[in-house]
């Protein structure tokens, strides 16, 4: 063996080396690659230097069409264009699966000429990505006339076979991701639902008791920073024990779900409104700064309508009380419930002397 020879074939050994430990390093990127676009960048540059090539595209097969999806070159390419599958050379190498090497393109039919004339590309290599059934290739490009040895050539063809089980990785990563987002979503959805049925007043949908302390706090404090007045109405509904005596729970049942409408009808979405009792229910509403005997005839006036609309029903009666104040840092909810509790009793007391003095 020639001097020559043996240098050349050291060289040549040295070089698949290099490209071995490229592509042993690639693969390992690869692995823990979680979506295309980092596949593709590890790819277009581990291709352009497992070679040697002054430029490497990576292309996917998309319905019938190559899309040239990433490059690296030493001028622009084809990133971002679509050609059929029939009609250039990627396509050529999923189509028969299997390495296309041509080293003048300009002899070959396989090669569309009017594409290639304002590139720099006079040889090329391309090789399936997945040989099965390809979904991609990659191909690498020289700007003078070049043709890739064999070890090249199985190092590119390994690099695609990794690519392959990168992107299987990559579908399966996302699947699984996206199903873990859906099971959370579900999770907070149901963990919102459980939630709010906590604080939820089965009957009627109003908040429960615990869910009004809960949000009238919350609206009792921001009422405070701003400096502004709020208002809790306290109101017991009349007649609910003969309702029931008489008619029934279900229609004792009906009564309260009527009253709780009356009451969404009569405050504003930002009141907080619940049934704190059997028959009791509460309303905390900051800037409520209307005259207490106003709100009240609201309230009068909103159930008396409804008894008008709905003469076939048992007629809604209530007794209500209102305490209005600027809330102190020191003053408990209970304590403020407590005030307005009590002047609902006084005006239900005055409402049954002014109804004897009536009779007598």
């Amino acid at each position: 063996m020639s001097e020559e020879r043996r240098v050349a074939e050291g060289d040549s050994r040295e070089l698949y080396v290099l490209g071995m430990e490229r592509l042993i390093g690639a693969v390992q990127e690869l692995s823990m690659a979680r979506d295309l676009a980092a596949v593709q960048r590890i790819v277009r540059t581990t291709a352009r230097a497992l070679c040697g090539a002054d430029g490497a595209t990576f292309v996917l097969r998309q319905n019938g069409y190559c899309y040239y999806a990433d490059e690296d070159a030493i001028s622009p390419l084809w990133k971002g264009h679509r050609f059929p599958l029939e009609t250039c050379v990627s396509g050529w190498a999923m189509l028969n699966r299997k390495p296309a090497v041509i080293t003048d393109i300009y002899k070959d039919p396989r090669v569309p000429h009017e594409a290639y004339r304002p590139t720099f590309v006079k040889s090329l290599a391309m090789v399936p990505i997945r040989t099965l059934d390809p979904v991609g290739a990659i191909g690498n490009y020289w700007a003078e006339l070049h043709t890739p040895r064999d070890s090249e050539l199985r190092l590119l063809q390994a690099l695609a076979d990794a690519t392959a089980v990168a992107m299987e990785n990559v579908q399966l990563y996302q699947e699984l991701e996206a199903r873990v987002q859906a099971r959370t979503a579900e999770l907070m959805a149901a963990n919102e639902e459980i939630r709010n049925l906590s604080l939820t007043d089965e009957l009627t949908g109003l908040r429960n008791r615990r869910g009004f302390f809960l949000f009238a706090e919350q609206a009792r404090a921001l009422a405070m920073r701003a400096g502004k007045q709020a208002a809790i109405l306290f109101v017991d509904v009349d007649g609910l024990k003969d309702v029931n005596d008489r008619h029934g729970h279900e229609a004792g049942d009906t009564l309260l779900r009527n009253f709780a409408g009356v009451l969404i009808d009569t405050f504003r979405e930002s009141d907080v409104v619940a049934r704190v009792g059997g028959d009791e229910f509460c309303v905390f509403g900051a800037e409520l700064n209307l005259n207490p005997d106003v709100l009240l005839a609201r309230l009068d006036y909103n159930i008396a309508r409804f008894n008008a609309e709905h003469p076939d029903l048992a007629p809604l009666s209530a007794s209500a009380g209102v305490w209005r104040c600027p809330f102190g840092r020191d003053e408990s909810l209970d304590s403020v419930i407590a005030r307005a509790d009590q002047a609902m009793y006084e005006r239900k007391r005055a409402r049954r002397r002014n109804g004897s003095a009536s009779a007598s």
